[in-house]
């Protein structure tokens, strides 16, 4: 990815720690509603909004291991 454009990195990485700070966002959305009822139920039926949802866990995972890969290689 260093030899991308600017602008192409620029939006890679904005969408690849927006998608990580949602996910940390909606955890303690979901830990807060456990602590207070003691159970957490959600459903999704539109498969629209759950393929996106599902993409942009995927987007974040590899976000998350080339962010990590980048870290190791710095250390060495």
């Amino acid at each position: 990815m260093s030899k991308a454009p600017l602008r192409l990195r620029f939006l890679f990485h904005s969408l690849g720690l927006g998608c990580i700070s949602s996910a940390i966002f909606l955890q303690m959305l979901v830990f807060w509603e456990i602590s207070q009822t003691g159970i957490f139920k959600a459903t999704e039926q539109n498969q629209t909004i759950l393929s996106f949802e599902v993409f942009l866990a995927f987007f974040a995972l590899i976000y998350f291991v080339y962010l990590y890969q980048k870290l190791v290689r710095s250390i060495r």
